[in-house]
């Protein structure tokens, strides 16, 4: 399963390489921009190799040792959650605060707390509680981990908030939190956050620029329908490499959130297709290392992240297409983003470092000595 998941980000990735190139260069060539036109492509590049770098760091560390980290790792996380708000530190672009850095170099900190914040969760429910959670103990829980998420909401980021919060729902489903300590309430809180919503001017604007982008078209609706016309002109084979029509400013920054809809453009359904594939090729890889984890805290992680990639890519491949509202979530492995890449690059690092360990322990069971010659995740303090 590790290489078959690898083989399938390694293929993911070098398509996004092309992409990140096609666009980004046609974009500066079209504008007639004073830069070069290798340059988004050799920082997806430089970023790649700065993910592997920090990968194999991660690898020797060791997942059950960086979960014990986790909420250190978290606290230096919402440190620079802050950091992003302090002018001359945090990067503001198109009005947002999300970005922390010196000069060119620039970090994103929610990327990194998409995956901290269920790995503390793990850690302590696991770990510290050994999953014998009460009500006023789970309220602490959830209070500790909503401060991360309500500074990346207020940057504002309601994308990956939103993210954060859909990985948590499964992680209190499988470890066994009572159904009304989090699912009653979350109900509630949907139903009010549902029915306000719906009452102001904003949000009803915002549903039907979602149900019909040509209402405002040089405004919310731009990229929206500019990506629906490169995804339906791109019908069964595409345009052809480098083809595509909507890069040419038609379609702004095409190389982040709305990358896929160029890349439907020039290969068409059958590339779309193979695109997919590649995902739930990942995620079938991902969940069954995590099914055949003989660790609690193995099999919550793998899940978890394997959960994380693949909603992630659902919700891009969803605006695209035009069935879900624009969220700012780019496609794993795929869309230019430096930080995502690597916070990504960490996640699937972990993945294989779970299923490494399930590796050693089936030779060790043929052998007839389990657990004699390798530590076992779970061999300090209670089995896990």
């Amino acid at each position: 399963m590790r290489l078959l998941i690898l083989i399938c980000v390694i293929l993911i990735f070098a398509l996004g390489l092309m992409m990140v190139f096609n666009t980004s260069s046609a974009e500066i060539l079209d504008r007639s921009l004073n830069q070069s036109v290798h340059q988004a492509f050799l920082r997806q590049i430089i970023y790649g190799i700065v993910g592997v770098f920090v990968a194999i760091m991660i690898w020797k560390v060791g997942y059950t040792h960086l979960l014990r980290l986790s909420p250190y790792l978290l606290m230096c996380a919402v440190i620079l959650l802050i950091l992003v708000f302090i002018p001359g530190v945090g990067k503001v672009r198109n009005g947002a605060h999300r970005w922390v850095g010196i000069g060119s170099f620039t970090i994103q900190p929610s990327e990194f707390v998409k995956y901290l914040v269920p790995m503390v969760y793990i850690e302590w429910i696991v770990r510290r509680y050994k999953h014998q959670v009460s009500f006023f103990t789970f309220c602490k829980i959830v209070a500790t981990l909503a401060i991360p998420m309500f500074l990346v909401m207020v940057e504002p980021d309601n994308g990956t908030t939103a993210v954060i919060g859909a990985a948590l729902i499964p992680l209190f489903f499988i470890s066994g939190i009572r159904f009304k300590y989090w699912a009653v309430p979350v109900l509630i809180l949907l139903s009010i956050g549902t029915v306000a919503a719906f009452q102001l001017p904003y949000v009803q604007g915002r549903i039907q620029v979602y149900l019909h982008p040509e209402l405002d078209i040089k405004g919310k609706g731009h990229q929206p329908h500019q990506a629906k016309i490169a995804a339906g002109s791109g019908k069964l084979f595409g345009r052809g490499p480098g083809a595509s029509l909507q890069k040419l400013t038609y379609l702004p920054e095409a190389q982040n959130d709305y990358i896929a809809a160029i890349y439907a453009e020039e290969f068409g359904f059958v590339g779309i297709l193979l695109l997919i594939t590649l995902y739930m090729l990942l995620s079938f890889g991902g969940f069954s290392i995590a099914m055949r984890t003989s660790t609690v805290l193995g099999c919550y992680l793998a899940m978890t992240i394997t959960f994380l990639i693949t909603l992630q890519a659902f919700l891009n491949l969803g605006v695209v297409s035009g069935l879900l509202p624009s969220k700012g979530v780019n496609l794993p492995f795929f869309s230019q983003g430096g930080t995502s890449l690597i916070a990504n690059i960490i996640g699937l690092t972990i993945l294989l470092n779970i299923g490494s360990y399930e590796k050693k322990e089936d030779y060790l069971e043929r052998r007839g000595n389990r657990g004699a010659s390798f530590p076992r995740p779970g061999s300090r303090g209670v089995a896990l």
